[in-house]
Order: structure tokens, then sequence, then C-alpha cells
């Protein structure tokens, strides 16, 4: 995307982009049971395709102006799903403690909390720190790279140390944006009302 003022959005619900949006959704129960189950190629497969048409819908929505806030919703929700599902599934094969899965849903938690708090004061939800998208990119190549040295265990000597390093590199980070988040929060609940008319400095999209 090139910035917000070239950014168009699209009243049109179901579009090629959104219809592959809701596919990541629907791949997702598939991957976590291939990975409870220990099928962690093909697991790996889902996620592989998951990840191209996450690209896809994202290019596909630019190319042909078809960006719709049902889109900017689902694609979030769709990464956060994948890595709720990678780590429980994860954690239920006990390849990663239970700890990491609570950090990263607690935090989560966090800022739904947050984001309740700024509705009720009449804002809308805060922009996306570039720590959350660090925090997002870091465990997103971390719990494939850990499914990876259990596919391959001739992989195993290097994608584990790599996965772990990112996983708490991640974890970290993640819990770094929601405080920023949290202050951010907390500014904003404190500015004085805006008249009818004039524009948060929170999106309102």
């Amino acid at each position: 995307m090139t910035g917000a003022a070239n950014e168009v959005v699209s009243d049109r619900v179901f579009n090629m982009p959104n219809m592959l949006s809701c596919l990541r959704l629907v791949l997702v129960p598939v991957f976590l049971v291939l990975l409870a189950q220990g099928e962690d190629a093909w697991a790996l497969v889902v996620l592989s395709i998951s990840s191209f048409t996450d690209w896809l819908d994202g290019f596909l929505a630019r190319r042909w102006n078809q960006i719709t806030r049902l889109g900017q919703l689902l694609d979030p929700a769709a990464d956060r799903l994948y890595i709720f599902a990678a780590l429980i599934g994860l954690a239920w094969r006990d390849l990663v403690p239970w700890w990491i899965v609570l950090i990263i849903v607690g935090r989560d938690i966090f800022l739904l909390a947050l984001g309740i708090i700024l509705a009720n004061f009449g804002f809308g939800p805060l922009p996306v720190h570039h720590l959350g998208k660090v925090a997002t990119f870091c465990l997103f190549y971390a719990l494939p790279m850990i499914m990876l040295g259990q596919a391959f265990p001739q992989l195993e000597w290097w994608s584990q140390p790599v996965g772990w390093a990112f996983a708490l590199w991640g974890a970290f980070l993640y819990w770094w944006a929601g405080i920023v988040y949290a202050i951010e929060a907390t500014r904003v609940i404190r500015l004085p009302r805006v008249a009818p008319g004039v524009s948060s400095d929170t999106l309102e999209r």
C-alpha cells in the first residue's frame, strides 16, 4: 500500500481478496488438527498455502482497488489464529511450554481489554505499532521453524535454535508493543473531547 491517502476502501464485501482471506480462516482448523496429530510436513504445506493466499489477497486487493473493511479485519484475525493454532498444537505435544501460550494469548486479551476501554471513551482502535508488526513477524517465523525440525529431524540441529530465538524475541516484543499501546491508550483517554466533525488521532475504520 502506498499510503493512507491512496487507499481505496471498497464497499464490495464478496470479492476475490476476501474469499482468499476466508479460505485462510477455513484452513486454520485443518492446520491445527494436522499439527496436533504430528503430521508436521502436511501442516507446513497448509501453512505455506495460507501464507501464499495472504500475499495474494493483499496484492489483488491493491491491484483491483478491492480493499474492504471486512478484509482489513480478516487478515490480522487470520494471522493471530494461525499463531494461536501453532502454539496450541505444539504445546499439546509438549514441544513448547504452556507458559509461552499464556504469554502470547494473555497479551491479546490485554489488548482486547484496551480496545473495550477506548470504545467506552468514544475512541476507535489505536494504529498498529511497528513493534507489534515485528513481533508478529518473529512469531510467524519462529513457529514454522520449530515445526520444520519436527517434520525433518535432519534439520533440527539448526531450525530449533533459530526457531526458539525468534519465539522468545517475538514474545518479548509482543508484550513490549502491548505496553506501548497501553501508554498510548492512556494518553488518548486523557485528551480533551474533540468537537463533532474533528477527527480523532486514533483510527476510525
